[in-house]
């Protein structure tokens, strides 16, 4: 089992002394989550041999082993030069996997399109069945490179991808058929995935390496104001990333589960709601994650 922090609520940090302070906080691993001086969204990563070398250094020096890296890239866009520019910074980053020894990535399936593009376009270049295509073309360039170097890639739904439910994804991946390309799953994105948790976490048996752990609250519950906005008629979701029991998820399902599927793979703790008690949300975070899983024997 790999204990692992995404330090995205101390990026503010060095990357030396993120490292240096995931190994106080007691984390054995890191989960490298997108940053500006290392991989950023979307762009080529902010990487070069100084900062190769010194990033190393602290993995060694502090005894962190790097668990994962979450590149960005619009692998799924319909767009010719996004899509280019996504294959082109992929190859970047799995060179740069291969000389930081990292064995797995960690990424989503693809939002695909421009971000700024209007919502009241109606050319239809988002339809999930373009965004798929895109994404097929991109596994057959990448999926070989990744096979050939040893590297697994642990794929997501995500809300607001083109797909966002956790049995379509399963398809997507036993599709592919490759023994590097393996699943994630996102607690504080449960009740995206369906009502079921259980049967949505099921049903990633024999894949499933890779987890993201925080707590969310339910959004399908029955009431319309569940969650208010303004004005009302705003076309939002709203989930969370936060401490165990601060939400809805039933951590002793979820956990007597993964020992049910024989885990043993990344747990990686991703709360990001409380940068003003950061330190304070990772060691209880680590701690309740150690007392689940010896609770249920996860790895066992």
């Amino acid at each position: 089992m790999k204990y692992t922090l995404d330090p995205h609520m101390i990026r503010h940090l060095s990357l030396e002394d993120t490292i240096r302070k995931v190994a106080e906080l007691g984390y054995d691993c890191v989960e490298m989550s997108p940053r500006p001086d290392f991989f950023s969204w979307w762009t080529r990563p902010k990487l070069y041999p100084e900062r190769i070398q010194s990033f190393k250094k602290a993995l060694k020096d502090h005894n962190v082993g790097l668990a994962t890296i979450q590149p960005m890239y619009r692998w799924a866009s319909p767009y010719a030069d996004e899509w280019d520019m996504a294959i082109d910074n992929w190859k970047r980053a799995i060179e740069f996997a291969v000389e930081l020894e990292c064995p797995m990535f960690v990424s989503e399936f693809g939002r695909g399109g421009s971000p700024n593009r209007s919502l009241n376009d109606t050319s239809g270049i988002h339809r999930p069945e373009v965004c798929e295509g895109q994404f097929f073309k991109a596994m057959d360039v990448l999926v070989p490179i990744l096979e050939r170097e040893g590297i697994k890639l642990s794929l997501e739904a995500h809300p607001e991808d083109w797909i966002e439910e956790i049995h379509p994804a399963i398809d997507i991946i036993k599709t592919i058929n490759s023994p590097m390309v393996r699943a994630s799953f996102i607690a504080p994105h449960t009740f995206f995935y369906g009502p079921d948790m259980e049967a949505n976490l099921r049903a990633t048996a024999g894949l499933l390496e890779h987890v993201r752990l925080a707590d969310t609250y339910d959004h399908n519950k029955s009431s319309e104001l569940r969650y208010i906005v303004n004005p009302p008629e705003s076309k939002v979701r709203v989930h969370q990333h936060l401490d165990f029991g601060q939400g809805e998820i039933d951590w002793d399902l979820f956990f007597k589960t993964l020992a049910d599927m024989k885990f043993d793979g990344v747990l990686s703790n991703c709360v990001f709601g409380w940068e003003d008690r950061a330190e304070d949300s990772a060691r209880f975070m680590l701690a309740e994650t150690k007392r689940y899983v010896e609770k249920y024997g996860v790895g066992k």
